[in-house]
């Protein structure tokens, strides 16, 4: 076994402290990666502070993982010593369900093994990247084309292809509107790749005070959502709109913005449910819809459209000292868009 430093929760209503914890010994087909930096995404904080139910504790959140391999197994093929690499939301799945064949593993039909607070193959509970050292099994472990910083890649690795895949899904590009609701952590990304992708870019925020940020990033608008003009003005304009907040929205007002077969899809977890008027669904034979992570070809697919298009997270880098911090600042949305934490801080 080998013991890393981390920075992890003994209790959801304390502060993330300092702590040691075991990884497993590399095996025929693992991979030891040196963590140089992992974002913090909301998820992590929902997890620590137990608002996704309880947690096994000590837990070690992080799921935006990347750094350089130190050690492979026996067996291993598609990595080697030296090479740049991501781990993002998932470490494992069965890889023999119908969805895992395909290239779903995010939705395995057995359930994926998370990063952080999941259980792995050898039974023991799994530990995220506010740490040194992570150990994975190779087919979970994403090559960081050289043209990636690591730095402002590690967002990729989760807020990237949560934007990346329903992007591809509901096919974005050119002739098509995308509108992104929310410039946040993903929201900010979701413009930068929709625009890489030749889609013409609207963001609907609540107010303008991100205006010059969004048409910065990308978009083409600009449009404030606490103006009741905006949803009689943009009706019936886009093909695809990407919600990217976890907050309550009116899931009527928007879908009466998409254009005929439009899609809005949902990427933020709401805290409580909302309701849909069906019939409303019924004009322009509009699809509202959810997505989750990419699988593990469409997370590499993405970071070389990324690499590609010279594309990267906004980021403010932290030390591990202030974790705690950053999990408060964002909470109140005070960053642009992304914290990442340098995890040579912990050594």
């Amino acid at each position: 076994m080998l013991t890393v430093h981390a920075y992890g929760a003994t209790s959801v209503a304390e502060p993330l402290v300092p702590m040691t914890i075991e990884r497993r010994e590399v095996g025929p087909r693992d991979v030891l990666i040196e963590i140089a930096y992992c974002g913090i995404c909301h998820s992590d904080i929902h997890f620590a502070r137990g608002e996704f139910g309880d947690i096994p504790t000590p837990l070690v959140p992080g799921h935006e993982i990347v750094g350089t391999v130190t050690q492979t197994g026996s067996q291993v093929t598609q990595h080697a010593v030296g090479d740049r690499v991501g781990v993002g939301c998932m470490a494992d799945s069965c890889r023999e369900c119908a969805n895992c064949l395909k290239g779903e593993e995010q939705y395995c039909l057995k359930g994926h093994t998370l990063v952080f607070g999941g259980v792995g193959r050898d039974g023991q509970l799994t530990q995220g990247g506010f740490s040194t050292h992570v150990v994975v099994t190779e087919d979970f472990v994403l090559r960081i084309p050289d043209g990636l910083p690591l730095d402002t890649a590690a967002p990729l690795l989760c807020a990237g292809i949560t934007t990346y895949s329903p992007l591809r899904h509901w096919g974005a590009g050119p002739g098509k509107k995308v509108a992104v609701v929310g410039l946040g952590g993903l929201g900010h990304l979701a413009v930068k790749l929709a625009k890489a992708m030749g889609a013409e870019v609207t963001v609907l925020s609540q107010s303008l005070k991100k205006m010059d940020d969004g048409l910065r990033l990308g978009a083409d608008h600009y449009y404030a959502t606490g103006d009741p003009a905006t949803f009689e003005n943009l009706a019936g304009s886009f093909d695809i709109i990407l919600n990217t907040i976890s907050a309550r929205i009116d899931v009527d007002a928007y879908l009466s913005l998409l254009a005929l077969d439009g899609a809005l899809v949902s990427l933020g977890a709401p805290g409580e449910p909302l309701p849909v008027d069906v019939p409303s669904l019924f004009a322009n034979r509009r699809s509202y819809a959810g997505s989750l992570f990419g699988g593990i070809r469409e997370t590499q697919e993405m970071l070389d459209f990324c690499a590609e298009h010279k594309i990267g997270a906004d980021i403010e880098v932290v030390p591990a000292d202030r974790i705690n911090e950053a999990f408060d600042r964002v909470l109140a949305s005070d960053v642009r868009y992304r914290f990442v934490v340098d995890t040579s801080t912990l050594a």
